[in-house]
């Protein structure tokens, strides 16, 4: 009987569980998770297996959860036994967050200097530059004369999976439980391989990554961002509440569909007019699951980051520019932004984005948007003109006869 591959998988959370662990165990693999939780790793290692329960709008008769088996765990503390998991297998993953995969990726160092066969790891992480970073920190941990290009295939990929928020109830009843929706696709770089390129439904391999990096950043991310900062403005507290106002919905997709066909002209090769609709619609409908339960807090906070020159607004406006298309819906977006100012549930709000709007009171749109996001005031004075127009527009009443 043939040894299932394994699969050693850094960070047992909801990606962990929601989407690799689905992914790999519906292709036969053995999955063997790394985690600091000691919940989750004693749980997994007792019952070797979990329930993702989906959440989302079913065709009727379609499963409302899988049962994922052949699941272990491993204390990421036990860097003896995290080595030897290493060193046998078959494909490594990660999912770690930005803060913690220098220390995952350390932890690994020992395990595949230890290899005598070449491994890919996966980067489930959404993070800009990961694969210099993973280069950098392994090359600092592993043998001058490791030749790492060869051995370990390092793969970015681009996750757009959204986790609903499980009710504290719901982790106390069972710690392994996950929910997600039903979207289970993880896009990957398929230059990034070294070695076997593993088969797995769902696992989508991309020849020009950039293409689909960019996608989630100027589609998803865009219009989940508009959404939010509009959804602000008309006093909602969740996505798919603001989802339910047609001017809301309208405003993110016609974002959206600006720069599906802006992505389009850059990648004529990649994406048709088809494709992106059928995507910027999915999208639309995922947004409007009310069992995620996302708050216009979190997917709006942030805006020192959201509004920066090559981020999700301006990063998308000067695509679209550059491309030809009407860049309105976007500018129409960035004045939105420019006003947000949602609090979490105990009523706090993200101190940087009051720092935001107060510089934009203190410099005026045009100033700030000049200096933070470095939208050149002549080269994008009709952009500039148009935002600082549509801020003034969308202010709401409180702030209505204020002045830049």
């Amino acid at each position: 009987m043939r040894t299932p591959p394994l699969i050693v998988h850094f960070g047992a959370g909801n990606i962990g569980r929601s989407l690799v662990g689905t992914l790999f165990s519906r292709a036969g693999y053995d999955i063997r998770f790394v985690d600091t939780a000691p919940d989750i790793v004693q749980a997994l290692q007792a019952r070797h297996g979990y329930r993702v329960v989906i959440k989302d709008e079913l065709p009727p008769g379609a499963p409302t959860h899988m049962d994922v088996e052949h699941a272990d765990a491993i204390d990421a503390r036990d860097a003896a036994a995290v080595a030897d998991a290493v060193e046998r297998a078959d494909l490594i993953g990660t999912s770690v967050g930005a803060n913690v995969l220098p220390i995952v990726l350390r932890s690994m160092a020992p395990g595949l200097a230890r290899r005598t066969r070449p491994v890919s790891i996966l980067f489930c992480e959404n993070l800009h530059g990961v694969v210099d970073l993973a280069r950098r920190t392994l090359g600092e941990r592993l043998p001058a004369d490791f030749d790492l290009d060869g051995r370990v295939g390092l793969v970015a990929t681009s996750i757009g999976k959204m986790v609903p928020i499980m009710p504290a109830e719901a982790r106390a009843r069972d710690p392994l439980e996950v929910w997600g929706e039903a979207y289970n696709v993880i896009i990957a770089d398929r230059r990034g391989f070294v070695g076997p390129v593993p088969e797995v439904a769902g696992l989508e391999l991309k020849e020009n990554f950039q293409a689909y990096v960019d996608r989630k950043l100027y589609i998803h991310n865009l219009g989940h961002a508009v959404c939010a900062c509009h959804g602000y403005l008309h006093g909602c507290v969740r996505i798919a509440e603001a989802m339910a106002i047609p001017a809301v919905a309208e405003a993110a997709r016609a974002a959206m569909e600006t720069s599906a066909r802006a992505l389009t002209a850059r990648y004529p090769g990649e994406f048709t007019a088809a494709d992106q609709a059928a995507h910027v619609a999915d999208l639309l409908r995922r947004f409007r699951n009310q069992a995620l339960g996302d708050t216009v807090f979190r997917v709006g906070r942030d805006l020192p980051r959201k509004l920066a020159g090559d981020d999700r607004f301006v990063g998308a406006l000067r695509l679209v520019r550059e491309t030809g298309g009407d860049t309105g819906p976007i500018c129409r977006g960035l004045a939105a932004a420019l006003h947000f100012a949602a609090a979490d549930e105990q009523g706090n709000r993200f101190a940087p984005d009051d720092e935001v709007r107060a510089k934009v009171a203190e410099r005026g749109v045009v100033g700030f948007l000049s200096e933070h996001a470095k939208l050149d005031p002549v080269a994008f004075a009709r952009e500039l003109a148009l935002i600082d127009a549509m801020y003034r527009e969308l202010a709401p009443p409180a702030a209505a006869g204020s002045t830049d």
